[in-house]
């Protein structure tokens, strides 16, 4: 392999809309990326968690798939970077065995720049796209600035994604951690503006080239159908008038305050047509 980047993305607790897990599957689908390992998934998921798939037909068992965490790497990197892509459920147990091995095998793979990705709900507008991070050194940290990522300020509950960011560096990796801030109001659906934003954002400091129309595309009919909803329904119209009023005020703790206001979570996907 040539010098490598590995792109993270979990399902479970930072997946808002669908972003992390969605991302690195569109990765995978649209760069043909090709499946080559995958950890031992009976030693870190718990299955009365996150059951097996079961597949059966005319009464016959094919297949069954527990919770997983694969790599896929692009078969013919576009730049001098080979990228890996690491689709995973966020483990139930043994965090740092798991990100332990993940180091490791990444030493053996020759990576040199880790990103992982998640997503929160937030009191932002679908038009927004506003994306927080970490890196593990200033330089890192002034490209994600000039492409107006957020640093972060937090205290509170954790994903995998700090650990793999603090054991990381620590075996001399450079990582970043990024997090896409979702609609709360979106819930039920995936928001393809976001993904196709931090697409484009992940190409720029992982090297790579992405084709985004497919994204923009599904982004352009599904906000058809929102607008669509928020003309006819009141309650929904003045809840982003409310968010609209706070962000031009400039501040976010009123965008925080106006979501705390809100009686009730709409979930679009009640409304939306189906596709």
């Amino acid at each position: 392999m040539k010098r490598g980047v590995l792109i993270a993305g979990f399902d479970g607790w930072g997946n808002a809309l669908d972003v992390s897990n969605g991302m690195v599957s569109y990765l995978i689908r649209k760069l043909k990326a090709r499946y080559f390992a995958d950890f031992n998934c009976d030693l870190f998921y718990r299955f009365d968690e996150t059951r097996p798939f079961a597949m059966i037909a005319q009464g016959v068992l094919k297949k069954v798939s527990p919770p997983a965490a694969a790599f896929h790497v692009e078969p013919n990197p576009s730049s001098e970077n080979t990228l890996v892509i690491l689709k995973a459920n966020e483990p139930h147990l043994q965090w740092y065995r798991f990100v332990d091995e993940l180091c490791s095998f990444c030493e053996t793979l020759r990576i040199e720049k880790i990103i992982t990705l998640g997503s929160m709900y937030d009191g932002v507008l679908h038009s927004d796209r506003l994306i927080s991070g970490i890196a593990s050194d200033e330089d890192l940290l002034s490209i994600l600035k000039q492409r107006n990522v957020i640093p972060i300020d937090y205290q509170g509950p954790s994903a995998i994604h700090s650990l793999i960011q603090l054991q990381g560096q620590k075996r001399g990796f450079q990582c970043i951690s990024l997090w896409c801030h979702c609609p709360y109001y979106l819930q039920g659906i995936t928001h393809f503006g976001m993904l196709s934003h931090l697409a484009h954002l992940l190409s720029y400091v992982g090297d790579f080239k992405i084709d985004t129309a497919e994204l923009d595309q599904r982004w352009k009919e599904l906000n058809l159908q929102i607008q669509h909803l928020i003309e006819k329904n009141t309650e929904l119209r003045t809840l982003i008038n409310e968010l609209r009023k706070a962000k031009v005020r400039g501040s976010w703790a009123s965008m925080k305050e106006s979501e705390r206001k809100s009686e009730k979570i709409i979930q679009l996907k009640d409304f939306l047509e189906p596709k």
